[in-house]
Parts: structure tokens; sequence; C-alpha cells
């Protein structure tokens, strides 16, 4: 017998998973049996089975012999010019419910069960199935050679390989005569062509919606219900075709959930259908919040938004139509008191706050550079300005002699030792030590007599 793929038991018992087995098409359309575990009467037991077949599409067939049937088991059924093969989906009188939900009549058109599938019936039909893709394929070239506008999305072979069902979408009417009489040269079965919508292609596809779970189509909706981009608006949702739009490219199922539940919160809010008057000016409606029943106003052109409930904005338009004019929309006088009615825009102002107050940058602190002391400023400009500018004159920039005094010294004279010490540069050691001076004198003497030398044999 056949193995379920994800829990490795016979399925011809089931794997006691009530269809959740994730394997294939197991989770298409699934329904658990809440009324298995309950003493039902086995005298007026419901003789109807639910039936899944590929692409989660489900039908009901009557079990004639009353046979021992557990949710999973592969079932041959009758079908009009043949059999096929499903799985048992559902059973008891939750399918009863079903075929009134889906307004399914319990009447004569109902086929019957013929047994529970065999392993020589599986195999037969693991056959058929795999003459699927290599159909899909070659089906899609021919359709292109006929050059007809239409969009072949699956195949679905019957269990005894004597039939195919093409499921295609198109936007506008097909003649597909000339192509069932090719498909049917072609591969030697009986051709039928059934039209579906975006939706349905979606279902049998499957996929995963951007809520990050599978798609509703694929696994519970079966019959799709019309959706308007009215539904958004009364949500107050953006008319964005790219987020309103499922994977089927139609606006999405999902946006029916909600809608009972914002049509009858609507009817606690006022309709504003031009600007509220008022003293302080005439304010327009921003924003609604539908289920805590609060509207924002703004004064013309005013950026700061006033948040006011309903009440209060059906008693201002109920005054304006009686020629009255509120103070603010928040008092009816001007001598009102304002303190016990809430700032708007408290949490803005503080959000505004916290991001206007912008850290500022440490600023890195110099190096600590040594500099002439005659170039730093000096704390008290009016006391010593004269002593400096002497003997920046005597120096030089820098702190420096000029070239002409420094050859006149000689070993002998020596300056005094205030005027070393107010004179060196700290940053600059270069000539300032008395060993370098002396080793400068040398070096001028040695320079001296040489010039001599050559001068006296030149004049020689």
């Amino acid at each position: 017998m056949a193995e379920c793929n994800s829990c490795a038991t016979d399925s011809s018992g089931g794997c006691q998973n009530n269809g959740t087995c994730g394997t294939a098409d197991c989770n298409k359309m699934n329904a658990f049996d809440w009324l298995s575990h309950m003493g039902l009467p086995e005298v007026d037991k419901f003789d109807i089975v639910e039936i899944k077949f590929k692409g989660g599409r489900k039908d009901y067939f009557r079990n004639v012999d009353y046979l021992s049937l557990t949710t999973g088991d592969p079932v041959v059924v009758d079908v009009p010019n043949g059999h096929h093969i499903g799985y048992v989906s559902l059973q008891g009188e939750l399918v009863r419910l079903q075929m009134q939900k889906r307004k399914i009549k319990n009447d004569d058109n109902i086929l019957k069960i013929y047994r529970v599938a065999t392993q020589k019936d599986i195999e037969k039909w693991e056959q058929a199935k795999n003459r699927e893709l290599p159909t899909l394929y070659r089906s899609k070239q021919i359709i292109e050679e006929l050059g007809l506008k239409m969009k072949l999305s699956d195949i679905e072979y019957q269990a005894d390989n004597s039939k195919a069902t093409f499921y295609y979408s198109a936007d506008d009417r097909v003649d597909f005569r000339e192509l069932i009489k090719v498909l049917a040269a072609e591969f030697k079965i009986r051709v039928e062509m059934r039209q579906i919508s975006l939706r349905q292609e979606a279902g049998r596809l499957g996929g995963i919606g951007v809520c990050g779970r599978e798609l509703c189509c694929s696994t519970w909706i079966h019959d799709f219900k019309s959706v308007t981009t009215s539904a958004a608006r009364y949500q107050n949702l953006s008319l964005n075709p790219s987020k309103l739009s499922g994977q089927c490219g139609r606006l999405k199922c999902c946006l029916n959930y909600e809608l009972d539940s914002y049509m009858a919160a609507l009817k606690d809010i006022p309709t504003v259908s031009k600007p509220l008057l008022t003293d302080a000016g005439s304010a327009k409606l921003q924003k609604t919040d539908i289920f805590r029943k609060l509207m924002w106003f703004s004064y013309n052109e005013d950026n700061n938004w006033h948040s006011i409930d309903c009440e209060r904005v059906a008693k201002i338009i109920a005054m304006n139509e009686a020629g009255e004019v509120p103070h603010s929309l928040k008092q009816d006088n001007a001598f009102d008191d304002e303190s016990s009615s809430s700032h708007s825009n408290a949490d803005l102002e503080i959000l505004d706050k916290k991001f206007s107050q912008t850290k500022r940058k440490k600023k890195r602190k110099p190096r600590n550079k040594r500099t002439d002391p005659s170039q730093q400023t000096n704390p008290n400009p009016g006391k010593n300005q004269p002593e400096q500018q002497s003997k920046e004159g005597d120096k030089g920039t820098k702190g420096r002699r000029p070239n002409s005094q420094r050859r006149k010294h000689t070993s002998s004279q020596k300056p005094p030792s205030g005027q070393v010490n107010q004179g060196t540069n700290p940053g600059n050691n270069q000539g300032n030590t008395p060993k370098k001076r002396r080793n400068n004198k040398k070096r001028r003497n040695k320079n001296n007599g040489s010039q001599n030398q050559g001068g006296s044999s030149n004049a020689n």
C-alpha cells in the first residue's frame, strides 16, 4: 500500500493527522473533523463522503456499500465515462453541513464510491500522472503554434488513463475547437477544456502569502467572492495596487475578512463632507481612527492636528447647521477651562524634542605643542607689551638673531643668563645650548681661517 511521505504510515489506515500531514495536496483545502470524537448515533450516520482530488478540488460521493473509511484513504470513485481515484477528506455530519453551505442537493446525481483503492489501482494511476508534465509542455507549444490567447496552467489525467482535463485561464472567449482536435490526435485521449479564474489558478498552484502563511485560496477557500476597492476605502487603506493585490494579480481575498467589523464601527462615525467652522478658523479632516472613534482636524493649512471624539464632531456639525460657530474644536466659549483638555500633539512634541536635541560632538583637545614664549598670548596685554616689542626687535623673528650678529660673537662674549632664557625657543633647540654654541664658533673659526688662506693666495 501507498505510504505517507512525511509520517511514513500506511495510507490505507490514514496518517491520523486528519488531512494535515503536509504531503503533496494533503494540506490543501483541508478540514478538521471536530465532530469525530463526539458520540453521534450510528443509525443516522450520513452516507455521503467528501473526496479530494488534485489541486484541492473536492466532490461528494455516496458510500453505498458502507465501507469503513478513514480520513486519508485512497478510494476509487465513479465519474462520467470511467473511474478516478481520490482521498477521503471528510465524512459524517460535517459533510451534511458542507453540502448545505455549498448548496449541493442530496439527490440521485451524487455518484457512488466503488472500493478502497488497491496497490494495482494506485500504480496505474501513478503511470497516468507521469504523463501530465510532458503533456503540459507539448500543449503549450501547440497553443503558441495556433496563436490562441489563453494560458494553460495545469493538466489532470484520470486514473483510468482515458481522459485528461486541461485547466486554462483567458481574458476573452477562446475558440479551442481546433485545439481539441489536435490534442486528441496527439495524446490519444479524450480532452476536456475547463476555464478557471486567476484566483482558482493561484489556489491550484499554491504558494506563500505576504503574511507568511500558505495562501488561503489553496488551503480552505473554495467559494471566491468578489473583492472591490470600496473594501479598502472603508478600512482607510491606501489604494496602492502593489500592496492590495495578491499573487493572482487580483485584490486580496483577505480584504473581506474584517469588512463587517469596519462597517459596524463606521455607523457611529459622522460623515464630514465639508470643513468645520470655528472662531479659530475652518478645520479640515485629516485622519479618522475608526475603532478608537477619534478624528483629527487641522486649522486652515496648519501642520498641527487636533484630535476630538466623534460625539464632539457631531455636535459641531449640528451647531454649524444651526448657524452657530464654536470658539474652537474643543471649546464652545472662549472662557472655558483648557486645562482639562489634553494636548492633541503632546506625544508628537515629545518626539520632536527628543530628536531635535542632537548630540554635540566633543572637540578634540589640541596637542601640547611647544611654542615660542614670545608668540604666546599675554594674559596682561597692557603691562609687558613694550618689553616684548623691544626683545622682538633685538632678536628678530622667532627669537633668533641675524647671522651678522652671530658671527661677531667670540668665546669671551657671553650673553647674559636672563637673555638666553628669554630668547631661546624650547621647541627648536638648534644652536641654543652652550655646547652647540661652542661647536658653531669652532666651525666659524675654521671657515674664517680657510677663507683668509684663500684670500692670501689670491692676493699673491
